[in-house]
């Protein structure tokens, strides 16, 4: 029996659907790596592909955001749907279905478990673990599509040996194949073992709520079974959470014809597309193409189609199945047609109920239709052209699928075809876009002093003579910095890491509540309440990343409650002893109506605001980032009564305090 796996393994059609879904519509690579990840057999193929020497001498890739980076997003979409036409090949049993649904709820609980133990003991390699977690029990998954029952049974026996064979052919080490290789140990053997052998096999146990498992993490790591008990509480919420969002039932019974059935309809509708566009000569330049496809449409589609390329600025007509083509120009800037209206919006547009102008009625004309739907073709930040296809009012959703279908393959084409097209196609727009999503962060975050330095100066012009003036321009000096070197990190990516050295907790609170008070705090409806412990809370953080933490999370309270008027309050409580660590505590809290539901599951995921217009929703993804970078834990409690957010950060060494 090989040692190495055969690799084409099945998953769940909800999921490889899902994740071709989301690469159609062309969703960030966030959005499809957190699909990906979630499927055992999907995590295997990208990282054998990845690891391969295909592409490149050095292995080593751990993660599904890696093998990205490595692959493209072009290669890893191929990928993708290659995979799913392997997928509706395969033919399990009810059976053998049903047990492939629990294995994906069971590999996905240990895979989560692995990455928030290895995060709560400081393992650095969290993405590592998540992954070891996801493919700790492949030998079960090999097993559900093996007929024969001897080998089926012989596979379920090696599955370690097998996981750490297979993690050996990639190049991952000795101690990611020892992790593998020894994940079924008794906690009592694992106590002096390497550190990612001891998270995987915790992980292990705890997926199945074993009680062995929950004292073994006090004696591994020193966690609480409280706190390994509301770990195992949010997992199984998140798992939860990612089945229904797929569509994966997990409470009852399960079938896979509803998403087997969908999954062979998007790929055969992948393949018409795919093989119409080949019926067209490709050889030539942007508009010949555009020209060439138009048959193509009009096969897939059986409508007539007439076809608009853009030269200088004006649409004009190249080719049509609908008659005799006259010569005809018009110009690019919308006018009022449905034509101009998709060129220039960028988005399909219908005739519908709307009253055509004159250029919809010789359109209307020429295709012999009731009705039309203009569908532009955008490569990059550029359309190139319009497609014009004559209908009956309403097209259904299968030709409109196809449609899209056909239009994003033409565009990959044309890509190829002037490659200086901007279009997230490649590793360097992998780039682009965690460049944009931390200049956006970057930018929000110089908004918050800049606001309160604004509103504090007002106040400022009148208390000249203030005995205390000194401190407080003191505060207002160092919000200036703040402000001025984030500003200077936008034009210079080696700016320093603001994370670096350490700063005393109720140093920062004291001061800065002296600038809350006076700018968010100014109306009388508000209070601000500070309890400060009185020992030390130096935290393992330098003081522009605990104020960015403090000011998002303390504005984010006022703001809520600036109608309806309430008390904010700042806790803070040192030593906490947890996890083998100090930790210094901080709880927020305020006295507002709660975090609406619709919010919470999303609650520290940009774009999410309670604000209204004007915010952008990035303030507590903001908070998260920076919890997570300098290794803490941020936890929220929300009701009818108010909003609390209870954070660990991590102490400072006495020695650390001493030498800054």
């Amino acid at each position: 029996m090989n040692t190495v796996p055969d690799l084409q393994l099945p998953s769940l059609p909800e999921v490889t659907l899902r994740a071709l879904e989301a690469c159609h519509r062309d969703d960030n690579y966030r959005a499809i790596s957190e699909i990906v990840s979630s499927d055992t057999a999907l995590v295997v193929r990208i990282l054998a592909l990845a690891n391969s020497a295909l592409y490149g001498p050095t292995p080593g890739i751990r993660s599904i955001d890696q093998a990205l980076m490595r692959l493209g997003t072009q290669r890893f979409k191929t990928l993708i749907l290659t995979v799913a036409l392997r997928q509706i090949l395969f033919d399990l049993g009810g059976g053998a279905w049903q047990q492939l649904r629990d294995f994906w709820r069971h590999a996905l609980t240990t895979a989560l478990t692995a990455r928030a133990l290895a995060t709560l003991t400081r393992y650095p390699e969290a993405d590592e673990a998540f992954m070891l977690g996801m493919l700790h029990n492949i030998g079960e998954l090999i097993a559900i599509k093996t007929p024969d029952i001897e080998a089926r049974q012989e596979f379920m026996n090696r599955q370690s040996e097998i996981a750490a064979d297979l993690v050996t052919s990639w190049g991952l080490g000795s101690m990611a194949a020892d992790a593998m290789r020894y994940q079924q140990a008794l906690p009592s053997e694992l106590r002096d073992a390497g550190h990612l052998v001891k998270v995987i096999g915790l992980a292990t146990r705890l997926a199945l709520s074993d009680s062995a498992g929950i004292a073994a993490a006090g004696t591994m790591f020193g966690l609480s079974e409280d706190l390994i008990r509301e770990v195992n509480r949010r997992i199984n919420h998140d798992v939860s959470r990612m089945a229904e969002s797929m569509g994966i039932p997990l409470i009852n019974s399960y079938s896979a014809e509803p998403g087997s059935e969908q999954l062979r309809e998007t790929v055969l509708q992948q393949a018409i597309a795919q093989q119409a566009l080949g019926f067209a000569d490709l050889a030539g330049t942007g508009g010949a193409i555009l020209a060439e496809t138009v048959g193509s449409l009009t096969l897939i589609t059986g409508l007539p189609v007439l076809c608009f390329g853009l030269e200088d600025d004006s649409l004009v007509l190249l080719s049509g199945t609908a008659g005799d083509n006259p010569r005809l120009a018009v110009c690019a800037q919308a006018g009022g047609s449905a034509l101009t209206e998709a060129f220039t919006s960028g988005r399909l547009t219908s005739l519908g109920g709307r009253v055509p102008n004159v250029l919809d009625n010789q359109l209307l004309s020429l295709l012999r239709t009731p009705s039309l739907t203009a569908v532009p073709v955008i490569t990059g930040d550029c359309c190139l052209g319009v497609f014009v296809m004559g209908t009956d009012g309403k097209i259904p959703d299968r030709t409109a699928d196809l449609v899209r279908l056909f239009i994003q393959q033409l565009s990959a084409v044309l890509q190829d075809k002037n490659p200086t097209l901007e279009i997230s196609t490649d590793d360097a727009d992998l780039d682009r876009q965690i460049a944009l999503e931390k200049l956006h962060r970057q930018v929000h975050e110089i908004s918050n002093p800049l606001t309160i330095i604004r509103q504090y100066i007002h106040q400022l012009k009148s208390r000249l003579s203030d005995p205390e003036m000194q401190k407080e321009l003191d505060v207002v000096r160092d919000e200036l910095d703040r402000a001025s070197n984030l500003l200077l990190q936008l034009n210079h990516t080696n700016a320093g890491d603001i994370s670096d050295g350490t700063a005393d907790l109720n140093t920062e609170v004291s001061s800065l509540a002296r600038v809350l008070e006076d700018s968010l705090f100014s109306n009388g409806n508000l209070n601000l309440n500070l309890l400060l412990c009185n020992t030390p809370t130096f935290v393992d953080a330098g003081p522009p990343t605990t104020r960015q933490i403090l000011i998002n999370l303390v504005r984010n309270a006022a703001e809520s409650m600036f109608e309806t008027g309430g008390t904010v309050t700042i806790k803070t409580l040192a030593p906490v002893w947890q996890g083998h660590r100090n930790w210094v505590e901080m709880i927020v809290t305020d006295t507002g109506t709660g975090i609406p539901e619709s919010l919470r599951e999303t609650l520290f995921t940009p774009g999410k605001t309670t604000k209204g217009k004007g915010h952008s929703g990035l303030g507590l993804s903001i908070v998260k980032q920076l919890v997570d970078d300098m290794e803490g834990i941020i936890a929220c409690h929300t009701g009818q009564e108010g909003t609390t957010f209870r954070l660990l950060l991590p102490a400072a060494s006495l020695e650390h305090t001493k030498t800054d």
